[in-house]
């Protein structure tokens, strides 16, 4: 049965604008705990996955659940509008505390999934009862999926340019909360004659403690964060920013400092030359010429501020996706301080681009190519150090050119770091592995290729004069390419390829307990 009076369509309109908002909040609450899952789980599209996944069966049961409520149908709809705004609001506070008082968050995150599907599978078939008395099923069915989809994509677009990058996951679960409850008090006003009085009334008193439930979490938010996020670092954080692409956090130790990038640790002050020095100088002091050089990754400054040492560099490209963390190279202080400003240095040019996109459109163009990105420990990182990756930068050196790569721990992650070699030579390179045990990294590698026939003897053979830099020596350059049997067997190792992408894998399996 429908109607068309003016009371229907008011009621047809809030029900209507409630399932958009709940499109929208859903999609976006599943994307903010799948990046939670991300940062404190690790691997971010298995993760992501799960989390989708989990969400959607849990619609399912939902939806099913739903046939028990027979009565008040109403009433039940705005009940888990309620909730919902609340389980949305407080998702990621949740997820920092548990992190900081549990060694299980996963199962926080896991269990808010469920949470959350289920009563998004309540509302959908709740609305569609409602709707009915006011659309014939041909119209109530399609109006009201339309709704929730269009919702749908809307929140997604929100996620994206929005929530993760300028609200960021303290604030952004809150608008959610604030949003979903704004459009349930709406349905409420309208639909409320159709509530039994005395639920009415308990309805009424929920608006009220859920709204001030939410701005007192809004207002403590950021402190509970905080104090989540630091039990995941033993230092002080002193700078702390979930971008677009990535969360970056500063921690500081007495007069030092560390930079992570998704809770893993590129640099400390007290020691990134044991790390900057083999990856740059070797290199460098190897090529026939370094007039033009690119680095993939690096947005540090460190790599940019050991090259500028040498007068013969003409030009130095940086190529770095996130725009934040070249503004911080760039202008943070602690960072400029180490990196001697090198960020500014008229040599350097900065790229906000993909590493893959970028070499892609080159050719025989860079004398030295340095890729200091973080960890294959992804499918989405594992493309930079796949052999279309290295065809596509072997494509990008001049003949004689030379490339280098971090490529993880020889100990902590040994067919990992295998694999890189293996599949850089499958890509057409000449290559020879480097390790040096990095302090705060432990036993750190890096695999040094060329076009042209490269050997152990052409390092430790190089000329470095005493006191040329704070630690690397003539005297370390035969330590720097000795290695002992593997930790494991790497025999079976394979070449790592965008559509086998082994290596991450590998990378996940390694004796990371040890470290």
């Amino acid at each position: 049965m429908s109607t068309n009076s003016p009371s229907a369509s008011r009621g047809s309109k809030a029900l209507k604008a409630a399932l958009f908002v709940t499109g929208f909040t859903g999609i976006v609450a599943e994307y903010a705990l799948s990046t939670l899952a991300s940062y404190f789980i690790g691997d971010a599209i298995l993760q992501f996955t799960l989390i989708v996944s989990i969400m959607l069966f849990s619609m399912g049961l939902g939806s099913r659940l739903s046939r028990s409520f027979k009565e008040d149908v109403i009433g039940n709809f705005i009940v888990t509008e309620l909730i919902l705004s609340l389980l949305i609001a407080f998702s990621a506070l949740l997820s920092y505390s548990a992190y900081s008082l549990t060694t299980t968050s996963w199962v926080t995150i896991y269990l808010l999934a469920i949470a959350i599907g289920l009563l998004i599978g309540l509302e959908i078939p709740f609305a569609t009862r409602i709707n009915e008395k006011y659309e014939e099923l041909r119209l109530n069915i399609s109006s009201i999926l339309e709704k929730d989809y269009f919702g749908s994509l809307l929140g997604g677009l929100f996620f994206a340019f929005v929530g993760l990058p300028i609200l960021g996951l303290t604030y952004t679960p809150f608008v959610l909360g604030a949003l979903n409850l704004v459009v349930a008090f709406w349905l409420y006003l309208t639909l409320k004659e159709s509530i039994p009085t005395r639920k009415r009334k308990l309805l009424g008193l929920g608006f009220v403690l859920v709204a001030c439930a939410l701005i007192a979490g809004a207002f403590s938010a950021q402190p509970i964060i905080q104090f989540g996020e630091q039990a995941k670092y033993k230092d002080k954080i002193i700078f702390s920013e979930q971008t677009k692409y990535q969360k970056i956090v500063m921690t500081e130790w007495g007069d030092n400092f560390s930079l992570y990038i998704n809770g893993n640790q590129q640099i400390s002050s007290f020691d990134e030359f044991l790390y900057h020095e083999p990856m740059v100088h070797i290199p460098v002091r190897l090529a026939e010429s370094h007039d033009n050089i690119l680095i993939l990754g690096g947005g540090d400054g460190c790599i940019a501020r050991d090259l500028l040492q040498y007068e013969g560099v003409k030009t130095i490209t940086l190529v770095d996706l996130d725009q934040r963390m070249i503004d911080l190279g760039t202008n943070h202080p602690e960072l400029t301080f180490l990196n001697a400003n090198s960020m500014s240095h008229p040599k350097v040019t900065t790229v906000i681009e993909d590493a893959y996109q970028f070499v892609e459109s080159k050719s025989d163009e860079f004398d030295l190519i340095i890729v200091d990105l973080p960890d294959p420990n992804s499918v989405d990182l594992n493309k930079l150090y796949s052999k279309e990756f290295y065809n596509l930068c072997r494509r990008a050196l001049k003949k004689d050119g030379l490339f280098i790569t971090q490529a993880g721990s020889p100990y902590y992650a040994t067919k990992a770091f295998y694999c890189i070699e293996k599949t850089m030579r499958a890509s057409g390179f000449s290559t020879v592995p480097m390790h040096n045990q990095v302090l705060t990294l432990g036993e750190w590698g890096w695999i040094i290729g060329a076009q042209q026939e490269l050997d152990k003897e052409q390092i430790t053979s190089l000329d470095i004069p005493d006191n040329t830099y704070r630690w690397l020596s003539k005297s370390a350059l035969s330590a720097l390419v000795s290695f002992g049997h593997p930790l494991v067997d790497t025999t079976g190792v394979e070449v790592n390829t965008i559509f086998s992408p082994v290596l991450y894998r590998y990378y996940r399996k390694g004796n990371w307990r040890i470290y």
